[in-house]
């Protein structure tokens, strides 16, 4: 397949375009800088543009596009930022794939395009799936309108599947470093009440949904989560028993809450018990499928 990625510079992407070239796939970035090797395309974020000759004889897209969500409270700006970085890269995208699939309709083509399992909202301990509707929260909002984005390319006849991600363990990942330091530092322990669902994954099955979901007859939303979320006493438990600490001071939630507001409140303290039914029904077999495993990997413990 010719596959085009976009966002490839983070966690995900560096992961997945050494994979899906050892895969046999003909992979093109598509960057918003300077293009620095002949396999890198740039598109305009500012007048929101590409060349849909690009993508005319592309088979699938994997739009991993959109500013990173840091621990920080949610400014008017902020919010601005994530929202604008995620619509507008996807809407580029699917409106290009919606003009090449207009000139070359004998073609089937797929966009894996991301979104999150704040999708959700706070679920408490109810368990969910991708049957279930949308939160509340700014971040629900803005998954919400991301994957409507992708409009143009569904109507377009592209199959389209929402890559509802949960937190993604890997080496170098954000939540690993941070959580890492200060258990090492004797400083570990739940937040808040430590009763809030983290649904992880780690990158390896991250990367390996994402490769399965190229072929998988499968569209929609899709939970790429661990088929065993794990509460985030559970999470800070089992990451100190891995660096050989103790997790034994709590984080109140009114302290994350202060410091972090509407993050705080929708990202730490609160979370998604969500499982990953449609990957499953669909065929895919995880790698980790359970917390121990998937951060002994991520620590480089396996």
């Amino acid at each position: 397949m010719k596959i085009a990625v976009a966002g490839a510079s983070g966690l995900i992407g560096s992961a997945l375009l050494p994979a899906l070239r050892a895969d046999g796939h003909d992979v093109v970035q598509l960057v918003r800088r300077t293009p620095r090797t002949a396999e890198e395309h740039r598109w305009d974020p500012q007048h929101r543009r590409i060349d849909a000759a690009l993508l005319r004889d592309v088979d699938a897209v994997i739009n991993l596009g959109g500013t990173p969500i840091r621990p920080r409270p949610f400014t008017a700006g902020y919010k601005e930022r994530l929202r604008s970085s995620r619509l507008d890269v996807t809407t580029t995208i699917s409106e290009a794939l919606a003009v090449a699939a207009e000139a070359d309709p004998g073609r089937s083509r797929v966009l894996l395009s991301a979104s999150a399992v704040g999708y959700y909202g706070d679920t408490g301990s109810r368990t969910v799936t991708e049957r279930d509707g949308a939160g509340t929260d700014f971040l629900a909002r803005l998954c919400v309108e991301w994957e409507a984005a992708t409009a143009p390319a569904e109507s377009a006849g592209v199959r389209v599947v929402h890559l509802r991600t949960g937190l993604v363990l890997g080496h170098g990942a954000m939540l690993v470093k941070v959580l890492g330091t200060l258990t090492k530092l004797g400083l570990g322990g739940r937040m808040g009440s430590g009763r809030q669902y983290w649904p992880w994954i780690s990158v390896d099955d991250e990367v390996g949904a994402m490769r399965h979901l190229l072929t998988a007859d499968v569209s929609g939303p899709v939970n790429l989560t661990g088929p065993a979320p794990a509460t985030n006493a559970e999470f800070t438990r089992e990451l100190a028993r891995q660096l050989h600490r103790r997790a034994v001071i709590p984080v109140p939630a009114f302290a994350i809450n202060l410091a972090l507001g509407e993050f705080g409140r929708s990202s730490v303290t609160a979370g998604q018990r969500a499982i990953p039914v449609r990957l499953e029904e669909s065929g895919y077999r995880f790698t980790h499928r359970d917390l121990t495993s998937a951060l002994r990997a991520a620590l480089g413990r396996s």
